[in-house]
């Protein structure tokens, strides 16, 4: 997980948009980003996104239509989001969430170009897995 760099700015808003389907994040440097949930979930930083090491990503499809069902805080400096798919294991630290937010023209990019070496859509279906459900977070 990305570690939490001291000069990293705090968000100081947080606001889940459903009907757009971006999570719209405040630093306190006045940086304001609006971060697509389907980047939030294909970029998860969890272990069963990312691999055990390079070269053991696991590529996400399917993900247009991902809503975020609830975003829990994680101490003070992360977010763990709940995606509608069963998605829950990607803790979201501040640093994450800035670097999703800056470079979001360059990762959408590098998506696009691991679809085509794949020779997948990016809306196909994943292989099923046994996705848990987000509802005992309340």
């Amino acid at each position: 997980m990305a570690g939490l760099r001291p000069e990293t700015p705090q968000p100081t808003a947080i606001t889940v948009h459903e009907r757009s389907r971006v999570l719209e994040v405040v630093f306190a440097d006045g940086q304001t980003f609006r971060i697509p949930f389907e980047l939030m979930r294909v970029y998860s930083p969890s272990a069963e996104v990312q691999g055990h090491g390079p070269g053991q990503e696991v590529l996400q499809t399917g993900k247009r239509e991902v809503q975020i069902t609830a975003l829990v805080p994680v101490g003070n400096y992360a977010v763990q989001p709940c995606f509608s798919d069963g998605h829950e294991s990607g803790i979201y630290s501040w640093d994450y969430l800035y670097h999703l937010g800056a470079q979001q023209d360059e990762l959408w990019r590098r998506y696009e170009e691991r679809l085509r070496a794949a020779g997948v859509e990016r809306d196909a279906a994943m292989p099923a897995s046994a996705a848990s459900s987000c509802g005992h977070h309340h």
